[in-house]
């Protein structure tokens, strides 16, 4: 059997290139083709679709899923889900997770993705249990980085756990494109020989190695490749599904998807593509290879937020001193992977430490969390000197963090009963809180009828 593909230009590709400004209308221009292409899946919800539906489209992230199920007959639908985040950008208490699950299921996601920033396996277990509990088919994606401690042995061993848990398969998601060919090639050779999961492999084509990375990953032995259709494949978004597609073709790997299908598709989603270039959403800069980030490692989105930083507070001749300061905090706070939110607070910390001209003086409230352990565990001990600076004697929790969490759901929907006309509504308000109530209210104002004076 060929290697299968996932097809993400219906979030990941967009989420990357132009800040997941597609709407609903857009999303569903081409899914026709794609649901008839022979996909393994289309990822077309999670991540940041949530968030921007809400705040910057006007639209029901829910209803967009709803619709794409409607089209979608013959292939799965697939979401990304961070664990006890959830979509949103803190931990939920156990029953929102458990509640976003089931709903997110009966609305029509078939395959959830689930990752932990830190790789901390106890904040992916209730959402593991939940997908399992509700039919669903369960992935676990490890955070992909590089370290003294991330080695192949260390995710040959959290695939173990992993299989343990309950998944149904493995991702290995690279998040920032800094897997190197021969890298993958190792890895993924390990991971078929501990592991009976299938393996899935998520990367970008920022840094320029992507293809090859795939290609090496492919000839190890990995099962599943995520592309994205032409117009939304390359640069910070995934290889192209097209070119793989004939990259393999009549090999053992051939992944056998129809090229007629995949064509109509791509005519079909490039006036968007060139919607959002003329409209400047769509940075020609992104859909060029930054080899830096290899160097660095440092993700495509994490490397443009420095440069913002930098340039709001007048340093922006400071950028290869806080390149430089990134891998030094992280040593510190124990190597964490640079996903989101982990991402954005060592770069913080490292522009702060450059800045103020002395290390720790200036620390972010999530910092200070991080080090009280209310993210999880670090894959590395965190450096005992700088913790003990920055918050002194203060008790460091070393069970799962959601546990000291009360149950949410109830509460909130007794409280925004007015609001919220489903429970699916009100798990929109416990993630995005304000942007959400505005949105509800608005919704709930336009379904009003409209009253007609009657003149006497």
């Amino acid at each position: 059997m060929g290697v299968q593909i996932v097809e993400t230009g219906l979030r990941d590709g967009h989420q990357s290139l132009f800040a997941t400004r597609m709407t609903t209308e857009e999303v569903l221009l081409a899914l026709k083709e794609l649901d008839q292409a022979g996909y393994r899946a289309l990822e077309v919800w999670g991540g940041a679709t949530f968030d921007s539906c809400l705040r910057f489209l006007n639209e029901d992230p829910w209803e967009r899923l709803r619709q794409v199920r409607k089209v979608c007959k013959h292939t799965k639908l697939q979401m990304l889900f961070r664990g006890q985040n959830i979509l949103g950008y803190r931990h939920y208490a156990d029953d929102v997770v458990e509640k976003f699950v089931e709903k997110s299921i009966k609305n029509g996601i078939d395959i959830i993705r689930i990752f932990d920033a830190l790789n901390d396996i106890r904040n992916l277990e209730c959402a593991v249990k939940a997908t399992k509990k509700y039919g669903g088919e369960c992935q676990i994606a490890l955070s992909y980085t590089t370290s003294p401690v991330h080695t192949v042995s260390y995710y040959v061993e959290l695939a173990k756990e992993v299989e343990k848990l309950g998944a149904d398969s493995l991702c290995i998601k690279d998040m920032a494109g800094v897997l190197t060919p021969m890298a993958a090639y190792e890895l993924i050779s390990a991971l078929k020989k501990n592991t009976k999961l299938p393996i899935e492999l998520h990367s970008h084509c920022t840094g320029g190695l992507c293809e090859m990375t795939y290609l090496k990953a492919i000839e190890a032995g990995v099962d599943i490749v995520d592309c994205a259709i032409s117009p939304l494949s390359g640069g910070t978004s995934q290889p192209c599904t097209e070119s793989l597609n004939f990259a393999l073709k009549g090999t053992e790997y051939d992944p056998k998807l129809n090229a007629d299908m995949l064509n109509a598709a791509a005519n079909k989603l490039a006036p968007v593509k060139q919607k959002y270039l003329n409209n400047g959403l769509l940075n020609p800069k992104v859909l060029s290879v930054n080899a830096n980030i290899v160097k660095y490692q440092v993700p495509g989105g994490m490397l443009s937020n420095l440069i913002n930083q930098l340039k709001q507070q007048g340093a922006s001749d400071k950028l290869e001193d806080v390149l430089k300061e990134v891998p030094n905090v992280r040593k510190d706070l124990g190597y964490p992977p640079l996903v989101t939110p982990l991402s954005q607070m060592v770069g913080t910390q490292a522009v702060l430490n450059v800045i103020s001209g002395e290390r720790y003086k200036m620390v972010p409230k999530e910092i200070n969390d991080y080090l009280h352990g209310r993210y999880g565990k670090s894959p590395a001990p965190v450096d005992e000197e700088i913790r003990k600076k920055i918050i002194g004697d203060d008790e460091v929790i070393t069970y799962r963090p959601a546990d000291d969490l009360k149950p949410e759901f109830q509460e909130l929907k007794k409280q925004y009963k007015d609001v919220a006309k489903s429970d699916e509504d009100v798990l929109s308000i416990a993630l995005f809180g304000d942007v959400a109530l505005k949105f509800l209210k608005q919704r709930n104002e336009d379904a009003k009828p409209t009253k007609i004076k009657v003149e006497a």
